[in-house]
């Protein structure tokens, strides 16, 4: 790269460039880093929080986590931005994901402050990305301007919400979290109706795809950690063989996902097929954090006895949403028309899930576990022996 370029150059809508590629920029995978050990610490929280407001503040935090990550990718796709402004203000949103981490084992109590106020300049820093991009739109096409006007905004609710008396402060937050989407969403107003929102389909799905695979390490990290400080040496053989079922559902979700969804571009530029795209893929998320949480839960029962209430209904939760996502997903991508992944497929495993949340007080964790390992893996090995019978079918023909 030219030095010149590299010390300043100003933002390029990729529209405007006549050579660019979909692939994700080292930056944005450095940023990435920040979010594997802020989602752990949200799981953990999850882990030490399993009633009823556990679970909401844990959904709360998710989403204004996801937007930090997913504001940032989406300010990516849309302009090319590699200089050392750019690279300056990233280095700068790490340090502010590094405190909201830090900030949210206690976010209820001393670490709320702290939380509120990385999140405003998170916000505040994303806004300036937008300004600093404002010279490449024309005058009839603001886009770049209106999106710098809106976080800065969104900045200061939400360093106001650090402030304010609780729980007007979570409200205020939590109506500047909704405020992010409805600025994208709201018509005549909202930043969708701008021809130039056009983002590269190919790096935002190749986005997702990689947050999933953090999301779901973080399961792998979780069930090891959880593993390593009760002693691995100190488990019974039961114990173990349910860790290894949990490591190997985790892989087996990735395996899931990419094979129906992952990496996929939306088959269409239409606002109801991104939308749809975009929702299902911010619920599958939070369903694999979910999953990951409730698959710690193997370290702590063996064979015989049931599955701990709490990470059962979690996990039950989650693998039904994890497959109702993914089948509404399905439908929003290019590649769609296999007959393997069927209606019928996902409907099974979303009913042997429930099936699962409501005995599973009453049984041993090996039957429930192995009721659960049905409704996922039955999502591999079905369309597997399908393809497969298939293709026995047609050799004989021929």
């Amino acid at each position: 790269m030219v030095i010149s370029d590299l010390l300043w150059r100003r933002p390029r809508h990729h529209m405007d460039v006549d050579e660019h590629h979909d692939h994700v920029h080292w930056v944005e995978l450095f940023f990435d880093l920040v979010h594997v050990v802020t989602i752990f610490i949200l799981g953990n929280y999850l882990s030490h929080h399993l009633g009823w407001q556990g679970f909401w503040v844990f959904t709360g935090l998710f989403l204004a986590i996801f937007y930090a990550w997913a504001d940032s990718s989406l300010y990516n796709s849309l302009y090319i931005s590699t200089d050392m402004p750019h690279r300056v203000v990233m280095a700068l949103k790490i340090v502010t994901m590094m405190t909201v981490a830090a900030a949210i084992p206690d976010v209820a109590g001393e670490g709320w402050t702290y939380f509120a106020l990385a999140y405003a300049l998170n916000r505040a820093l994303t806004a300036y990305l937008y300004w600093r991009a404002r010279c490449t739109d024309n005058a009839a096409n603001r886009l770049a301007q209106e999106q710098a006007r809106n976080f800065f905004v969104l900045a200061g609710v939400f360093a106001l919400s650090a402030f304010l008396p609780t729980p007007v402060a979570y409200w205020v937050f939590a109506a500047g979290v909704a405020a992010i989407q409805l600025q994208y969403m709201l018509p005549r107003v909202g930043t969708l109706r701008f021809e130039r929102f056009v983002p590269q389909l190919g790096h935002i799905s190749e986005r997702f795809g990689l947050l999933m695979l953090i999301l779901l390490g973080e399961g792998f990290f979780k069930l090891v950690v959880t593993l390593a400080d009760k002693g691995v040496y100190s488990v019974s053989a039961g114990t173990l063989f349910n860790v290894t079922m949990g490591g190997l559902s985790l892989f087996a979700l990735a395996w899931t996902y990419f094979d129906c969804a992952g990496n996929e571009k939306p088959k269409s530029r239409t606002s109801a097929v991104l939308l749809r795209y975009w929702f299902a893929h911010i619920v599958i998320l939070w369903s694999a954090v979910t999953i990951g949480v409730a698959l710690a839960g193997q370290v702590y029962v063996g064979l015989w006895e049931p599955y701990p209430p709490g990470y059962a209904a979690l996990g039950s939760v989650g693998l039904a949403v994890f497959l109702a996502s993914l089948w509404a997903l399905r439908r929003t991508v290019a590649d769609a028309t296999d007959k393997y992944h069927s209606a019928g497929l996902r409907l099974f495993g979303i009913v042997m899930a429930l099936v699962v949340l409501a005995v599973h007080p009453l049984i041993p964790s090996i039957v429930s576990n192995g009721l659960w390992a049905l409704a996922l893996f039955s999502q591999i090995g079905v369309p597997i022996f399908l393809a497969l019978r298939d293709a026995r079918r047609s050799d004989k023909m021929l």
